[in-house]
Protein backbone atom coordinates (compact mmCIF):
# COMPACT_ATOMS: atom_id res chain seq x y z
CA UNK A 1 0.00 0.00 0.00
CA UNK A 2 1.24 3.47 -0.85
CA UNK A 3 4.69 2.33 -1.95
CA UNK A 4 7.18 5.20 -1.90
CA UNK A 5 8.51 3.93 -5.24
CA UNK A 6 7.37 6.43 -7.91
CA UNK A 7 5.21 8.00 -5.17
CA UNK A 8 2.25 5.93 -6.32
CA UNK A 9 -0.92 6.71 -4.35
CA UNK A 10 -2.52 3.97 -2.30
CA UNK A 11 -5.32 2.44 -4.34
CA UNK A 12 -8.49 2.24 -2.26
CA UNK A 13 -11.48 -0.04 -2.68
CA UNK A 14 -14.56 0.84 -0.63
CA UNK A 15 -16.80 -1.93 0.67
CA UNK A 16 -20.19 -0.58 1.75
CA UNK A 17 -21.68 2.45 0.01
CA UNK A 18 -24.25 3.51 2.60
CA UNK A 19 -24.79 6.94 4.17
CA UNK A 20 -21.31 7.37 5.67
CA UNK A 21 -19.52 6.61 2.39
CA UNK A 22 -20.52 9.97 0.93
CA UNK A 23 -18.42 11.79 3.53
CA UNK A 24 -15.37 9.78 2.49
CA UNK A 25 -16.00 10.33 -1.21
CA UNK A 26 -16.21 14.10 -0.63
CA UNK A 27 -12.69 14.21 0.81
CA UNK A 28 -10.81 11.81 -1.45
CA UNK A 29 -9.97 14.63 -3.93
CA UNK A 30 -8.20 16.51 -1.10
CA UNK A 31 -6.00 13.50 -0.29
CA UNK A 32 -3.41 13.04 -3.06
CA UNK A 33 -1.93 9.99 -1.31
CA UNK A 34 -5.15 8.06 -1.99
CA UNK A 35 -6.69 6.93 -5.26
CA UNK A 36 -10.22 5.54 -5.28
CA UNK A 37 -10.29 2.63 -7.75
CA UNK A 38 -13.42 0.59 -6.95
CA UNK A 39 -16.52 0.39 -4.78
CA UNK A 40 -18.56 -2.64 -3.74
CA UNK A 41 -21.69 -3.43 -1.81
CA UNK A 42 -23.88 -6.40 -0.99
CA UNK A 43 -26.31 -4.63 -3.34
CA UNK A 44 -24.24 -4.77 -6.56
CA UNK A 45 -26.65 -2.53 -8.46
CA UNK A 46 -26.18 0.17 -5.86
CA UNK A 47 -22.42 -0.30 -6.02
CA UNK A 48 -22.50 0.16 -9.80
CA UNK A 49 -24.58 3.32 -9.48
CA UNK A 50 -22.23 4.78 -6.87
CA UNK A 51 -19.20 3.70 -8.89
CA UNK A 52 -20.53 5.48 -11.94
CA UNK A 53 -21.11 8.63 -9.89
CA UNK A 54 -17.54 8.45 -8.56
CA UNK A 55 -15.97 7.57 -11.92
CA UNK A 56 -14.71 4.16 -10.75
CA UNK A 57 -15.69 0.52 -11.06
CA UNK A 58 -18.73 -0.67 -9.10
CA UNK A 59 -18.57 -4.36 -8.36
CA UNK A 60 -19.28 -7.20 -5.93
CA UNK A 61 -17.55 -7.53 -2.59
CA UNK A 62 -15.79 -10.75 -3.69
CA UNK A 63 -14.41 -9.13 -6.83
CA UNK A 64 -13.19 -6.02 -5.03
CA UNK A 65 -11.36 -7.99 -2.35
CA UNK A 66 -9.63 -10.06 -5.04
CA UNK A 67 -8.84 -7.09 -7.30
CA UNK A 68 -5.24 -6.37 -8.29
CA UNK A 69 -5.84 -2.61 -8.37
CA UNK A 70 -6.81 -2.36 -4.67
CA UNK A 71 -4.09 -1.95 -2.03
CA UNK A 72 -6.32 -1.14 0.93
CA UNK A 73 -9.94 -1.94 1.68
CA UNK A 74 -11.96 0.86 3.27
CA UNK A 75 -14.53 -1.09 5.27
CA UNK A 76 -17.76 0.92 5.61
CA UNK A 77 -20.11 -1.99 6.25
CA UNK A 78 -22.43 -2.32 9.25
CA UNK A 79 -20.68 -3.26 12.54
CA UNK A 80 -21.77 -6.91 12.32
CA UNK A 81 -19.70 -7.30 9.14
CA UNK A 82 -16.58 -5.38 10.20
CA UNK A 83 -14.50 -8.35 11.36
CA UNK A 84 -15.50 -10.60 8.45
CA UNK A 85 -14.65 -8.06 5.75
CA UNK A 86 -11.40 -7.09 7.49
CA UNK A 87 -10.34 -10.72 7.73
CA UNK A 88 -11.12 -11.42 4.07
CA UNK A 89 -9.20 -8.34 2.97
CA UNK A 90 -6.16 -9.23 5.06
CA UNK A 91 -6.21 -12.80 3.75
CA UNK A 92 -6.12 -11.28 0.24
CA UNK A 93 -2.98 -9.33 1.16
CA UNK A 94 -4.64 -5.95 1.54
CA UNK A 95 -4.42 -3.43 4.35
CA UNK A 96 -7.69 -2.48 6.04
CA UNK A 97 -9.13 0.75 7.40
CA UNK A 98 -12.64 0.52 8.82
CA UNK A 99 -15.41 2.47 10.42
CA UNK A 100 -15.91 2.10 14.14
CA UNK A 101 -16.26 -0.05 16.11
CA UNK A 102 -13.36 -2.29 15.11
CA UNK A 103 -15.58 -5.36 15.56
CA UNK A 104 -18.60 -6.51 17.53
CA UNK A 105 -16.38 -7.74 20.37
CA UNK A 106 -12.76 -8.09 21.38
CA UNK A 107 -13.11 -11.83 20.69
CA UNK A 108 -13.86 -10.95 17.06
CA UNK A 109 -11.27 -8.18 16.86
CA UNK A 110 -8.22 -9.98 18.29
CA UNK A 111 -7.88 -12.49 15.41
CA UNK A 112 -8.03 -9.57 12.95
CA UNK A 113 -5.07 -7.85 14.62
CA UNK A 114 -3.20 -11.14 14.96
CA UNK A 115 -3.67 -11.89 11.25
CA UNK A 116 -2.47 -8.42 10.28
CA UNK A 117 0.60 -8.78 12.47
CA UNK A 118 1.50 -12.17 10.98
CA UNK A 119 0.94 -10.87 7.45
CA UNK A 120 2.88 -7.63 7.82
CA UNK A 121 -0.26 -5.63 7.06
CA UNK A 122 -1.89 -2.65 8.74
CA UNK A 123 -5.29 -2.24 10.36
CA UNK A 124 -6.66 1.24 10.92
CA UNK A 125 -9.95 2.36 12.35
CA UNK A 126 -12.15 5.38 12.74
CA UNK A 127 -12.69 7.76 14.33
CA UNK A 128 -10.19 10.00 12.57
CA UNK A 129 -12.08 13.10 13.68
CA UNK A 130 -9.68 13.15 16.65
CA UNK A 131 -6.85 14.03 14.22
CA UNK A 132 -8.45 17.37 13.35
CA UNK A 133 -7.54 20.72 14.87
CA UNK A 134 -10.18 20.50 17.62
CA UNK A 135 -9.05 17.46 19.61
CA UNK A 136 -5.39 17.91 18.66
CA UNK A 137 -5.35 21.52 19.91
CA UNK A 138 -6.99 20.35 23.14
CA UNK A 139 -4.36 17.67 23.56
CA UNK A 140 -1.53 20.11 22.89
CA UNK A 141 -2.97 22.44 25.53
CA UNK A 142 -3.16 19.60 28.07
CA UNK A 143 0.36 18.41 27.30
CA UNK A 144 1.70 21.96 27.68
CA UNK A 145 0.22 22.26 31.18
CA UNK A 146 -2.37 24.90 30.27
CA UNK A 147 -4.72 23.71 33.05
CA UNK A 148 -2.04 22.28 35.34
CA UNK A 149 -2.31 18.60 36.18
CA UNK A 150 -5.48 16.98 34.80
CA UNK A 151 -7.62 15.44 37.53
CA UNK A 152 -10.86 14.48 35.80
CA UNK A 153 -12.91 14.72 32.64
CA UNK A 154 -16.64 14.66 31.92
CA UNK A 155 -18.45 13.67 28.71
CA UNK A 156 -22.19 13.94 28.14
CA UNK A 157 -23.42 13.10 24.64
CA UNK A 158 -27.13 12.61 24.09
CA UNK A 159 -29.87 12.62 21.48
CA UNK A 160 -33.46 11.36 21.28
CA UNK A 161 -32.41 8.65 18.82
CA UNK A 162 -30.99 8.21 15.31
CA UNK A 163 -34.37 7.14 13.90
CA UNK A 164 -35.25 10.84 13.67
CA UNK A 165 -32.77 11.40 10.82
CA UNK A 166 -31.39 8.08 9.51
CA UNK A 167 -33.48 6.39 6.80
CA UNK A 168 -32.36 2.88 7.83
CA UNK A 169 -31.53 3.04 11.57
CA UNK A 170 -32.42 -0.49 12.67
CA UNK A 171 -28.79 -1.54 13.21
CA UNK A 172 -28.31 1.24 15.78
CA UNK A 173 -30.70 -0.64 18.07
CA UNK A 174 -29.16 -4.09 17.64
CA UNK A 175 -25.98 -5.58 19.18
CA UNK A 176 -23.03 -3.62 17.81
CA UNK A 177 -25.05 -0.39 17.90
CA UNK A 178 -26.50 1.76 20.64
CA UNK A 179 -25.11 5.04 21.96
CA UNK A 180 -22.08 3.33 23.52
CA UNK A 181 -20.70 1.56 20.44
CA UNK A 182 -21.94 4.22 18.00
CA UNK A 183 -20.90 7.45 19.74
CA UNK A 184 -18.61 6.16 22.48
CA UNK A 185 -15.56 5.69 20.20
CA UNK A 186 -15.31 9.44 19.50
CA UNK A 187 -15.10 10.34 23.18
CA UNK A 188 -13.17 7.32 24.41
CA UNK A 189 -10.56 7.67 21.66
CA UNK A 190 -10.14 11.31 22.65
CA UNK A 191 -9.82 10.44 26.34
CA UNK A 192 -7.19 7.77 25.63
CA UNK A 193 -5.32 10.22 23.37
CA UNK A 194 -5.37 12.76 26.21
CA UNK A 195 -4.59 10.55 29.22
CA UNK A 196 -3.42 7.17 27.98
CA UNK A 197 -5.05 3.78 28.50
CA UNK A 198 -8.00 3.00 30.75
CA UNK A 199 -7.23 0.43 33.45
CA UNK A 200 -10.65 -0.20 35.01
CA UNK A 201 -14.26 0.80 34.58
CA UNK A 202 -17.60 0.74 36.33
CA UNK A 203 -20.97 1.63 34.89
CA UNK A 204 -24.72 1.34 34.68
CA UNK A 205 -27.15 1.27 31.77
CA UNK A 206 -30.85 1.11 30.99
CA UNK A 207 -33.40 1.49 28.22
CA UNK A 208 -36.88 2.99 28.06
CA UNK A 209 -39.98 1.27 26.78
CA UNK A 210 -40.99 4.10 24.45
CA UNK A 211 -41.96 3.11 20.95
CA UNK A 212 -39.51 4.10 18.24
CA UNK A 213 -40.40 4.48 14.58
CA UNK A 214 -38.39 5.53 11.53
CA UNK A 215 -39.12 9.20 10.80
CA UNK A 216 -37.61 9.70 7.33
CA UNK A 217 -37.11 7.94 4.02
CA UNK A 218 -39.02 5.16 2.29
CA UNK A 219 -39.43 3.18 5.55
CA UNK A 220 -40.92 6.11 7.51
CA UNK A 221 -43.43 4.90 10.06
CA UNK A 222 -41.83 1.48 10.47
CA UNK A 223 -41.47 0.48 14.15
CA UNK A 224 -38.02 -0.37 15.47
CA UNK A 225 -37.10 -3.22 17.76
CA UNK A 226 -34.71 -2.19 20.54
CA UNK A 227 -32.30 -4.92 21.68
CA UNK A 228 -29.61 -2.79 23.33
CA UNK A 229 -29.44 -0.38 26.27
CA UNK A 230 -30.04 3.18 25.16
CA UNK A 231 -28.72 5.13 28.17
CA UNK A 232 -25.22 4.33 29.46
CA UNK A 233 -23.16 5.92 32.26
CA UNK A 234 -19.53 4.93 32.90
CA UNK A 235 -16.64 5.84 35.20
CA UNK A 236 -13.19 5.29 33.71
CA UNK A 237 -9.91 5.15 35.62
CA UNK A 238 -6.89 5.97 33.47
CA UNK A 239 -3.39 4.64 34.07
CA UNK A 240 -2.16 8.16 34.88
CA UNK A 241 -4.77 8.60 37.65
CA UNK A 242 -7.29 10.76 35.76
CA UNK A 243 -10.92 9.77 36.34
CA UNK A 244 -13.38 10.29 33.47
CA UNK A 245 -17.16 10.12 33.58
CA UNK A 246 -18.98 9.32 30.34
CA UNK A 247 -22.71 9.47 29.63
CA UNK A 248 -24.06 8.52 26.20
CA UNK A 249 -27.76 8.30 25.48
CA UNK A 250 -30.49 7.89 22.88
CA UNK A 251 -33.04 8.97 25.51
CA UNK A 252 -32.54 12.72 25.91
CA UNK A 253 -34.82 15.27 24.22
CA UNK A 254 -32.94 18.33 25.53
CA UNK A 255 -30.02 18.98 27.88
CA UNK A 256 -27.78 21.70 29.31
CA UNK A 257 -25.00 19.34 30.33
CA UNK A 258 -21.50 20.28 29.06
CA UNK A 259 -20.51 18.08 26.13
CA UNK A 260 -16.84 17.53 27.04
CA UNK A 261 -14.70 19.17 29.71
CA UNK A 262 -11.36 18.42 31.37
CA UNK A 263 -10.65 19.62 34.91
CA UNK A 264 -7.14 20.43 36.08
CA UNK A 265 -5.35 21.91 39.06
CA UNK A 266 -5.03 25.28 37.28
CA UNK A 267 -8.16 25.51 35.14
CA UNK A 268 -10.81 23.85 32.99
CA UNK A 269 -10.55 22.95 29.31
CA UNK A 270 -13.64 23.07 27.10
CA UNK A 271 -13.06 20.30 24.55
CA UNK A 272 -14.89 20.54 21.21
CA UNK A 273 -17.12 17.81 19.83
CA UNK A 274 -14.84 14.90 18.77
CA UNK A 275 -17.45 13.90 16.20
CA UNK A 276 -16.28 16.99 14.33
CA UNK A 277 -12.81 17.88 13.11
CA UNK A 278 -12.21 21.55 13.77
CA UNK A 279 -14.35 23.22 16.44
CA UNK A 280 -12.80 25.72 18.87
CA UNK A 281 -11.11 24.80 22.15
CA UNK A 282 -11.80 27.04 25.14
CA UNK A 283 -10.15 27.43 28.53
CA UNK A 284 -10.98 29.00 31.90
CA UNK A 285 -7.92 29.40 34.10
CA UNK A 286 -7.86 29.46 37.89
CA UNK A 287 -7.08 33.20 38.02
CA UNK A 288 -10.01 34.62 36.06
CA UNK A 289 -12.39 31.62 35.82
CA UNK A 290 -13.63 33.19 32.60
CA UNK A 291 -13.78 31.37 29.29
CA UNK A 292 -11.57 32.32 26.36
CA UNK A 293 -10.88 30.58 23.07
CA UNK A 294 -7.50 29.07 22.31
CA UNK A 295 -5.85 29.50 18.91
CA UNK A 296 -5.36 26.40 16.80
CA UNK A 297 -2.04 24.81 17.72
CA UNK A 298 -2.15 21.27 16.32
CA UNK A 299 -4.07 18.93 14.03
CA UNK A 300 -4.85 18.42 10.36
CA UNK A 301 -6.51 21.59 9.11
CA UNK A 302 -9.65 21.40 6.94
CA UNK A 303 -9.79 17.68 7.65
CA UNK A 304 -12.62 15.29 6.88
CA UNK A 305 -13.32 11.59 6.93
CA UNK A 306 -10.54 9.74 5.16
CA UNK A 307 -7.68 11.62 6.80
CA UNK A 308 -7.02 8.68 9.13
CA UNK A 309 -6.70 6.42 6.10
CA UNK A 310 -4.37 8.89 4.41
CA UNK A 311 -2.33 9.15 7.62
CA UNK A 312 -2.03 5.34 7.61
CA UNK A 313 -0.96 5.30 3.94
CA UNK A 314 1.81 7.79 4.60
CA UNK A 315 2.88 5.93 7.76
CA UNK A 316 3.25 2.70 5.79
CA UNK A 317 5.24 4.43 3.05
CA UNK A 318 7.60 5.97 5.63
CA UNK A 319 7.66 2.98 8.04
CA UNK A 320 6.08 4.80 11.00
CA UNK A 321 3.18 3.97 13.30
CA UNK A 322 -0.16 5.30 12.07
CA UNK A 323 -2.30 7.28 14.46
CA UNK A 324 -5.80 5.84 13.95
CA UNK A 325 -4.53 2.34 14.64
CA UNK A 326 -6.24 -0.97 15.10
CA UNK A 327 -4.55 -1.30 18.49
CA UNK A 328 -6.08 1.97 19.69
CA UNK A 329 -9.48 0.93 18.35
CA UNK A 330 -9.12 -2.46 20.09
CA UNK A 331 -8.43 -0.78 23.44
CA UNK A 332 -11.46 1.47 23.01
CA UNK A 333 -13.57 -1.57 22.08
CA UNK A 334 -12.39 -3.40 25.20
CA UNK A 335 -13.27 -0.37 27.33
CA UNK A 336 -16.80 -0.32 25.86
CA UNK A 337 -17.11 -4.05 26.39
CA UNK A 338 -15.98 -3.61 30.00
CA UNK A 339 -18.55 -0.85 30.54
CA UNK A 340 -21.31 -3.15 29.29
CA UNK A 341 -20.09 -5.96 31.55
CA UNK A 342 -19.86 -3.64 34.55
CA UNK A 343 -23.39 -2.37 33.94
CA UNK A 344 -24.80 -5.86 33.50
CA UNK A 345 -23.00 -7.46 36.46
CA UNK A 346 -22.91 -4.40 38.76
CA UNK A 347 -19.18 -4.70 39.28
CA UNK A 348 -15.84 -3.06 38.53
CA UNK A 349 -14.07 -4.51 35.47
CA UNK A 350 -10.33 -4.47 34.79
CA UNK A 351 -9.19 -3.55 31.28
CA UNK A 352 -6.32 -5.77 30.16
CA UNK A 353 -5.07 -4.16 26.95
CA UNK A 354 -2.65 -1.26 26.95
CA UNK A 355 -1.93 1.17 24.12
CA UNK A 356 0.48 4.05 23.63
CA UNK A 357 -0.91 7.50 22.99
CA UNK A 358 -0.59 8.23 19.24
CA UNK A 359 1.70 11.05 18.17
CA UNK A 360 0.21 14.53 18.18
CA UNK A 361 -0.47 15.95 14.71
CA UNK A 362 1.71 19.08 14.48
CA UNK A 363 0.16 22.33 13.32
CA UNK A 364 0.47 22.69 9.57
CA UNK A 365 0.94 18.97 8.95
CA UNK A 366 -0.82 17.19 6.10
CA UNK A 367 -1.48 13.43 5.82
CA UNK A 368 1.45 13.38 3.39
CA UNK A 369 3.88 14.98 5.85
CA UNK A 370 4.60 14.58 9.55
Amino acid sequence: MGSPVNDRPSRVGVVGVGVISQQYFEHFPALPGLELTAVADIDVDRARAVGEAQGVRGTSVDELIAADDVDVVLNLTIPAAHAEIATRALEAGKHVYGEKPLAMSTAEAQPVLDLARRSGLRVGSAPDTVLGTGIQTARQALDSGAIGTPVGAAVSWSAPGHELWHPAPAFYYQPGGGPLLDMGPYYLTSLVSFFGPVVRVSGASTRSDRERTIATGPAAGTPLRVDIDTHVVAVLEHADGVVSTVTVSFEVWATRAPLFEVYGTAGTLGVPDPNRFSDTVSIADADTREWRDLPTSAGYADAGRGYGLADMAHAIATDRPHRASGELAFHVLEVMEAVSTAAREHTVVEVRSRVERPDTVPAGATPGSW
